[in-house]
């Protein structure tokens, strides 16, 4: 039993023939591979890393930001086109009318010499040489019952 109670025991002086100067106490700490073979490591540029991530950040904003700004833009050029249907519709609708409009039909706007506006089926060639009325546009009525203006008299 004397034999086994001294292998169990660990010896108390241990003598380390490395110079303690020169080891580690906490190898897995070093900013190098501490044994043959270990994997290399290299220190990161982080202005290097900083530079890249900025310009791909401003790159990816940028699009972004170009993006909304042409939503944007066709949601003016939609929101203009609905005023100028909305303007001419109101002064469509204050035209003298002799007939009921169908919608999706072609039909024309004429001014009188007292201004008023009137509306008719009948284009600017169909009347011969002499119209009665001054023509101004050549107008589509819209399932909305909003007009859209197809043509417009030169002034």
């Amino acid at each position: 039993m004397a034999e086994k109670d001294k292998q169990t025991q660990a010896p108390d002086s241990f003598i380390n023939p490395i110079d303690g100067e020169k080891i580690a106490t906490n190898p897995h700490l070093l900013p190098y591979a501490h044994e043959r073979g270990g994997a290399t490591i290299k220190p990161v540029d982080m202005g290097k890393t900083i530079g890249l991530a900025m310009t791909a950040m401003y790159e990816q904003t940028d699009m972004q930001l170009d993006q909304i700004r042409a939503q944007i833009e066709l949601l003016a050029r939609q929101a203009n086109e609905i005023k100028q249907r909305m303007t001419i519709s109101e002064r469509i609708y204050e035209a003298q009318m002799g007939i009921d409009p169908i919608i999706g039909r072609t039909y024309y706007l004429y001014t009188r010499n007292s201004g008023e506006n009137v509306l008719s089926m009948i284009s600017p060639t169909e009347w011969g040489p002499k119209a009665p009325y001054h023509y101004v546009a050549t107008i589509k009525l819209l399932a909305d019952h909003t007009w859209e203006m197809i043509e417009r008299r030169e002034e």
